[in-house]
C-alpha cells in the first residue's frame, strides 16, 4: 500500500506500507531492499518516518525494516492499551520472529534504545551489531531532571498536555533540536498528524511516565549488558541534547569496548531526522568494517 493518510506526502515516504497484526492492533512498518537486515526502532514521539532517508539511501545494499511501535506514526492507537516500554519490546521481539529476521544490526534512537537493547539481552545469538543514536537503557531513577519531568509530564498536568496540545510533537521536538537546524514545518507536521485526536495521544504520555515508573525494568536490562558487551557498537551523539548528556555517552562507550563514536557538536536528540542520509553513510562504513557474518546463522548451526 502506498497511500495512506492524506497528510503523508509520498514523495518524503516513498515506502510500500505493511501492517503486522500485534496483539492489541495493527502495526505499521517497512521492508526495503535486499540483504543484511537493518532494523531500526524509533523512540518517542517520532515513527519509522524519522529513518526515511537513511531507509532510501541504504536499501540498494541492505534489508531496511522500520516498525512504528503501537501508538505512533500509522499504527493502530487503541484507547486502552498498555503503551509503556516493556509492550514495544514485547511487539518487536514477536515481530522479528514472524518475519523471521535474522543477523541483526539494530539501530536505536531514544526509547528505541531499551526496547532493541531488551531483544538483544533476550537474543543475542540473532544481533549482530548495535548503532545507536542519543538513547539508553538504565534506570534514571535518582536523576533529579529526569525524575522531575517524568512526575510533572508524565503526571496529570503532562497528560493534559499531551491530550490537549499533542505536547510532544508540537514543542518538545523543536525544543531539543539543537543548533544544527531548525525542523521544517512540512517534515514537523508528520510527527504530529499522527496524532489527530486526544484519544490517540496516549504513547507520548506512557513514554514520559515510564522514564521513572520502569526503573525496575530499566535496572534489569543494564544489570545484563554484560551479555552484550562483545558486540560492536556504533554510537552516533548529538552533544547539544539536553537530553543525552555526556554522561550518557560515556556510559555506553565504557559498556562496550569495540565501540565506534561520532561525536556530532551542534546536534541536539533527534540525531537520525536532523543527520539525514549522512548517518546511513556512517551506518554503512561501520557494518563493511566489522564484516559480513559477524553473527552467525543458527540454522546453519543446527545442520552441523
Amino acid at each position: 500500500m502506498l497511500r495512506g493518510p492524506d497528510w503523508l506526502d509520498r514523495a518524503e515516504f516513498p515506502f510500500v506500507s505493511r501492517f503486522w497484526p500485534g496483539r492489541h492492533g495493527n502495526l505499521h512498518y517497512v521492508d526495503e531492499g535486499q540483504g543484511e537486515t537493518l532494523l531500526f526502532v524509533h523512540g518517542n514521539p517520532t515513527w519509522s518516518f524519522m529513518f526515511r532517508k537513511q531507509i532510501a539511501a541504504l536499501r540498494d545494499r541492505y534489508r531496511c525494516v522500520a516498525i512504528d511501535h503501537l501508538g505512533f506514526g500509522l499504527s493502530d492507537k487503541p484507547k486502552a492499551a498498555p503503551y509503556g516500554p516493556r509492550l514495544h519490546s514485547e511487539n518487536l521481539s514477536q515481530f522479528i520472529s514472524v518475519l523471521d529476521l535474522r543477523n541483526l544490526t539494530l539501530v536505536l534512537h531514544d526509547w528505541g534504545g531499551p526496547i532493541g537493547m531488551a531483544y538483544a539481552l533476550d537474543h543475542p545469538d540473532n544481533v549482530a551489531r548495535l548503532v545507536i543514536a542519543n538513547t539508553h537503557f538504565w534506570s534514571l531513577k535518582g536523576i533529579r531532571g529526569a525524575e522531575i519531568f517524568s512526575r510533572v509530564v508524565g503526571g496529570p498536568i503532562g497528560r493534559v498536555l499531551c491530550r490537549r496540545f499533542n505536547a510532544f510533537p508540537r514543542y518538545v521536538m523543536k525544543a531539543v533540536y539543537g543548533r544544527s537546524g531548525t525542523l521544517p514545518p512540512e517534515i514537523h507536521r508528520h510527527y504530529m498528524a499522527p496524532f489527530l485526536t486526544p484519544d490517540s495521544r496516549h504513547g507520548p504520555y506512557c513514554f514520559a511516565k515510564a522514564i521513572i515508573g520502569e526503573s525496575e525494568w530499566l535496572a534489569g536490562l543494564w544489570s545484563r549488558r554484560h551479555i552484550l558487551q562483545t558486540k560492536p557498537l556504533q554510537i552516533i551523539w548529538g552533544m547539544e541534547d539536553p537530553v543525552g548528556t555526556p554522561d550518557k555517552l560515556r556510559r555506553w562507550e565504557a559498556a562496550f569496548p569495540d565501540h565506534r563514536t561520532a561525536v556530532l557538536d551542534d546536534f541536539g536528540h533527534f540525531v537520525p531526522e536532523q543527520l539525514g542520509s549522512d548517518m546511513a553513510r556512517i551506518v554503512a562504513a561501520f557494518v563493511e568494517e566489522v564484516g559480513s557474518e559477524v553473527c552467525p546463522d543458527p540454522r546453519r548451526q543446527r545442520r552441523r
